[in-house]
């Protein structure tokens, strides 16, 4: 039976969600935020140590901002209302990509749940937010000091001290990895599913966690 430490999701789909109810993209991202909730519950029954949700992209400032500020309110919003839910329950916050360049507000939001979540053991959560792969691996040559190797480059990811993510999650029905942790990713076994995300359920995600430890992995062996 294959160990199972980290388990990432693109969460595609909320905007067409939305739409196909006949209401706006916003309603289908505040949809997608109790699909999150459920699926850390669940993770933790499953003791499944390590999630990672795509939550905003390097690439989504294209977006209008009207829905940019929607999504950013929402991540505010949630911190409001449920971080002394997320302390009780033993969640540590961990966000990764360029929080740097975030609005004031939400960059402060993230910084203060990480830091009152930090010594929490139950799961770590990370969050990728203004993330992309490969400003990312860029990033991390240009901090080489020494000769590149893979573990110097490790060394240097948003990721350094977070195992590969095991299984990669992606709903909406397109195959694509979409600029995710496209170096972490080279031996995850990759799961899409034809679900938008608010759809997604507990028993698509047991389906999936019971197929990943019965499969056999090889690592380029026999």
């Amino acid at each position: 039976m294959n160990k199972l430490n980290h388990v990432a999701f693109i969460m595609d789909g909320n905007g067409r969600w939305g739409k196909k109810r006949k209401k706006n993209r916003n309603f289908g991202h505040l949809s997608g935020v109790e699909t999150v909730k459920k699926i850390v519950k669940e993770s933790i029954k499953l003791k499944i140590p390590i999630v990672t949700f795509y939550v905003f992209s390097t690439e989504n400032w294209k977006r209008p901002k009207t829905e940019i500020n929607f999504l950013f309110k929402l991540i505010n919003n949630y911190f409001k209302r449920e971080l002394n839910t997320v302390i009780s329950n033993g969640i540590k916050i961990n966000a990764i990509g360029k929080i740097s360049k975030l609005p004031k507000k939400i960059k402060l939001d993230l910084q203060r749940a990480t830091t009152m979540t930090k010594k929490n053991k139950t799961i770590i959560v990370n969050l990728a937010i203004n993330y992309g792969s490969k400003d990312e691996i860029i990033s991390a040559i240009k901090k080489i000091k020494d000769k590149i190797n893979i573990n110097s480059l490790e060394k240097n990811l948003y990721t350094k001290n977070i195992p590969d993510p095991d299984v990669l999650i992606r709903t909406g029905g397109h195959k694509r990895l979409s600029n995710f942790m496209l170096w972490q990713l080279a031996y995850t076994e990759i799961y899409f599913i034809n679900k938008l995300w608010p759809d997604f359920t507990n028993i698509d995600y047991k389906k999936i966690i019971s197929n990943f430890k019965s499969i056999k992995r090889n690592y380029g062996a026999i």
